[in-house]
C-alpha cells in the first residue's frame, strides 16, 4: 500500500502581530478555510474522510482544545470525521501529513485531510510553556538555549559570518518576490476574507524584494543581549567550549518571519482515488525523524535527510529540489554545506526568511510548494525537511505520479 497527495492549499502567510492582515480571522476560521478549499476543489465528499490531523506549536487558547475538530465542524464536514492535534514544535505540520501517510500505508484508513496551523498573532509562542521554555532548573540541567543562539552557535562553529547570512537573506527575498511575480504560488494560495467578506489578503505579506546584504547588514544581532547579559552564551560554550566565542550574526532579517498561515493536504491510497475520480499528484516516497543534540538543536536537517535517503534507496544527487525551512539562515547553509546539496535545487521560490514561518504550519506548506514546483518545472523527486526545536529533524521525500 502507497500514501498518494491528492491536493495542497495554504493561505497566504499574514504577519503576526496585531496589526497583520489576517489577525481578526479566528485561528478556527483560519483553518477551516483550508478545509473547505480542499473539499470545494475536489468535489469532495467529506464522508469520506477519515481523521483530520493538523500539527499546531502553540496549542492553547483559540488554537487549543483539538482545533482539527473544531475546524471540521466548522467547516460543515461530516460528523464521521474524526480529529486529533499534534506538536512536534517547528515540524508538526509535516508531521501530521506523515502520520496520515502511516495510517494509509499500513492499511488503517483510505482518506486523511493532514496540515497545520498557527496563528502568531492571536496566539504568542511559548505561551503554554513547558519545561524547555520555562522550567530554569531543567534548562540549566540540559544546557539548553534559545533557537536564536543556537543558530548563532552554528555560524560561529562552522564559520558562517554576517555577510554570508544576509546574502543568502536577500536572495530568500528576491527569490520569493520573483515567485509570486510569476504566479508560481497560484495553484496552492487561498486568499483569505473577514466573515463579511472584505478580502484581506491573498499574497505572502513579509516580502521585502528590496532587501539586500547592505540593507540588511544595517540592521542589529537580535540575540546578543539574550546572549551576552543572560548567560545563554556561557551555557551553550560549557557544551562547545572549541567554539571559543558566539558571535551573534542573525537578527530578524535573516531569521524567520512571525506570521499567521494555514495548510491542508488530501492523503490517500491510490483505490479511493479511482472510486472517486481524484488523480494522484505525487507520492510519499519516504518519511524519517531523528533526533539531535538539544543545546545546537537546529542541525537535524542534514542527518534525517540521510535516514530518509536511505529508506528511499536514493542520494541527494536524485533530488531534483529540496524545501529546507529557513528558521534561521545558518541552518540552510549548513544543510547544503553539509549534504553537498546543490543551491540552485533548493528553496527555489524563497523561503521562511522572507514569507514567514507559522510554526505548525509551515512543513505542510512545504510540501505543497516543493510539490507545485515539480510540476511547474516537470522535475519528478522533492524533499522536505525542517530543523525543530528541542534536537529534532524530520525528512519526506515525495515522487510525481
Amino acid at each position: 500500500m502507497e500514501a498518494y497527495i491528492y491536493d495542497a492549499v495554504r493561505t497566504p502567510r499574514g504577519k503576526g502581530k496585531p496589526d497583520g492582515a489576517m489577525a481578526s480571522v479566528r485561528p478556527v476560521e483560519l483553518l477551516a478555510a483550508t478545509f473547505n478549499a480542499i473539499r470545494d476543489r475536489n468535489s469532495l465528499d467529506t464522508s469520506l474522510v477519515e481523521d483530520a490531523i493538523i500539527g499546531c506549536v502553540t496549542p492553547v487558547k483559540e488554537q487549543g482544545a483539538n482545533i482539527a475538530k473544531a475546524a471540521a465542524i466548522e467547516a460543515g464536514y461530516a460528523e464521521t470525521v474524526a480529529g486529533v492535534q499534534v506538536n512536534r514544535f517547528c515540524a508538526s505540520g509535516l508531521e501530521a501529513v506523515n502520520m496520515a501517510a502511516a495510517y494509509v500505508v499500513s492499511g488503517q484508513a483510505d482518506l486523511i485531510v493532514a496540515g497545520g496551523l498557527e496563528s502568531m498573532s492571536r496566539v504568542s509562542i511559548a505561551s503554554d510553556g513547558g519545561p524547555m521554555y520555562d522550567d530554569r532548573e531543567f534548562i540549566m540541567k540540559h544546557g539548553l538555549v534559545p533557537q536564536g543562539i543556537s543558530a548563532d552557535l552554528i555560524a560561529s562553529k562552522y564559520g558562517y559570518d554576517r555577510r554570508q547570512l544576509d546574502t543568502f537573506a536577500a536572495d530568500s527575498h528576491r527569490k520569493a518576490a520573483q515567485a509570486w511575480d510569476e504566479g508560481r504560488f497560484s495553484r496552492s494560495i487561498l486568499p483569505i476574507s473577514h466573515v463579511d467578506g472584505t478580502a484581506l489578503l491573498d499574497r505572502d505579506q513579509m516580502i521585502r524584494p528590496t532587501s539586500t546584504a547592505d540593507t540588511l547588514g544595517e540592521l542589529r544581532p537580535a540575540f546578543q543581549k539574550l546572549g551576552e547579559e543572560i548567560g545563554f552564551n556561557m551555557l551553550a560554550l560549557k557544551k562547545y567550549p572549541e567554539v571559543g566565542k558566539i558571535n551573534h550574526v542573525h537578527h530578524a532579517g535573516n531569521s524567520s518571519a512571525i506570521v499567521d498561515g494555514a495548510a491542508l493536504t488530501l492523503i490517500g491510497n491510490r483505490e479511493v482515488g479511482q472510486r472517486i475520480g481524484l488523480r494522484p499528484r505525487a507520492r510519499i516516497r519516504a518519511m524519517a525523524l531523528t533526533g539531535t543534540e538539544p543545546t545546537i538543536m537546529l542541525l537535524g536537517p542534514a542527518p534525517v535527510t540521510r535516514k530518509a535517503l536511505k529508506k528511499a534507496g536514493m542520494n541527494i544527487a536524485d533530488i531534483d529540489l529540496m524545501e529546507v525551512n529557513e528558521a534561521f539562515a545558518a541552518v540552510v547553509l549548513r544543510f547544503m554545506d553539509d549534504m553537498g546539496a546543490d543551491p540552485s535545487r533548493v528553496n527555489v521560490n524563497g523561503g521562511a526568511i522572507a514569507m514567514g514561518h507559522p510554526l505548525g504550519a509551515t512543513g505542510a506548506m512545504l510540501l505543497g510548494t516543493v510539490l507545485d514546483e515539480l510540476e511547474r518545472q516537470d522535475k519528478q523527486v522533492g524533499l522536505v525537511t525542517l530543523c525543530v526545536g528541542g534536537g529534532m529533524g524530520i525528512a519526506t521525500i515525495i515522487e510525481r505520479v
